[in-house]
């Protein structure tokens, strides 16, 4: 567990012919060593699920909600600074544009599409009622949170066959936050300061494109991966990547810091390969056979959030209660911290202590790339450099106050 703490350093013996940083212009320090201490503010986190509600993923949704109480203990723990979080699902289905023995047909899911879903009401049998319930939007403070989101993430399997999740979340966070959430729309949801976790996940590789009826088809011929070989129809994942971290913006014009994750059709190994094979007359992904087509494309998208792969997980996995707790570690460590009384700082010092023991110091310029004064009285925004990242194993972060007179 990472673990906060807070103090002070002071050099308060006089010399003479030096000048202390109370004498350089726009020092707000005072003369004498004061009292309060900086303080780390909770970290807001707003957590978006898209999960595929497609006739193949009854097990998956019922081995997410077997885990849940793991992913929530580990957001709590918050890396060792309280996180305040929400919760919010959505699922796959917007369109379906299938051919079928030379008939097209297209069908909308305008109920879905982007929608944040009801928490629906538990059934007789310990399963869900969907189309029921009104709470749309979890709060990490609910008591009852784990039971909610457990039937929240079972969103059934009547949706479309033809899996978008791109597209999904483009119309979650760019087009329904324009109404709000008490007039069906997803407005509100998203709030200033606060970072976003998507978690997609899907048995399928992601078939998005936002024209509307969509160029791209899907058949009934088993052997034929639809959506790769109409691949240049599709909308791009760099585009999506683009919208995603330069469009998606506060009220003040800031683009947001997301988090992006995926338990998809990818392989198991450290690799997470994403390859075809023609398995007979069906194709499958060669390393997680139990999904059909591979995962090109949410490799792509996981790579341009972290080259490592740290984000993204096989939906082939027999349990993912370590992926939901690794993807829970990642949303924890922010770049970026909330520090309240903070009067110079060009005094701050950071001290993390690493996995290993070792204890990198940090202050501006030298690890630490910026500190943002609030106004009004808010926090003021500490930003971590490249050279002084934050890690999900680190052990203590130690945020002092050189003070001087």
């Amino acid at each position: 567990m990472l673990l906060a703490a807070f103090g002070f350093v002071a050099s308060c013996q006089g010399c003479l012919g030096c000048k202390s940083p109370v004498d350089a212009n726009g020092s707000q320090l005072n003369s004498s060593c004061q009292a309060v201490q900086p303080s780390l503010q909770a970290q807001k986190l707003d957590i978006l699920f898209v999960i595929d509600n497609s006739n193949s993923m009854a097990e998956e949704q019922a081995g997410v909600a077997r885990e849940l109480t793991a992913f929530v203990d580990e957001i709590r723990k918050g890396g060792g600074v309280s996180t305040d979080f929400r919760i919010g699902v959505i699922t796959t289905s917007v369109y379906q544009h299938t051919l079928i023995n030379g008939v097209e047909y297209y069908k909308e899911f305008p109920q879905q599409s982007g929608r944040l879903q009801a928490v629906p009401e538990p059934s007789a049998d310990g399963g869900v009622i969907l189309g029921t319930g009104t709470e749309r939007v979890l709060s990490g403070e609910d008591p009852d949170l784990v039971a909610k989101f457990a039937r929240l993430v079972q969103q059934g399997t009547s949706g479309s066959g033809q899996e978008t999740p791109f597209e999904a979340v483009r119309l979650a966070l760019l087009e329904q936050t324009k109404t709000p959430l008490e007039q069906g729309g997803n407005g509100g949801f998203l709030r200033d300061g606060a970072r976003l976790l998507v978690v997609v996940l899907t048995d399928e590789d992601d078939c998005s494109e936002p024209t509307r009826p969509p160029k791209v088809h899907v058949g009934d011929n088993p052997s034929v991966d639809d959506c790769h070989e109409q691949g240049n129809s599709l909308g791009t994942v760099t585009e999506y990547n683009r919208l995603f971290t330069q469009e998606l913006k506060d009220s003040s014009g800031n683009s947001k810091e997301v988090v992006w994750t995926a338990i998809a059709p990818v392989g198991r190994g450290d690799t997470k390969p994403a390859m075809a094979v023609l398995d007979g007359m069906q194709v499958r992904n060669i390393d997680c056979p139990t999904s059909n087509e591979p995962g090109i494309r949410h490799r792509q998208m996981a790579e341009m959030f972290f080259s490592s792969l740290i984000n993204l997980d096989s939906i082939c996995k027999d349990s993912y209660r370590d992926t939901l707790t690794n993807i829970a570690g990642l949303a924890n460590i922010s770049q970026v911290v909330s520090v309240a009384n903070m009067p110079d700082p060009r005094m701050i010092q950071v001290s993390i202590t690493r996995r290993d023991g070792n204890v990198q110091t940090c202050t501006l310029g030298n690890g630490l790339d910026k500190f943002e004064a609030g106004t009004g009285g808010e926090a003021g925004r500490l930003f971590f450099g490249a050279s002084c990242k934050r890690r999900s194993d680190d052990k203590i972060l130690d945020i002092r106050l050189l003070c001087a007179t």
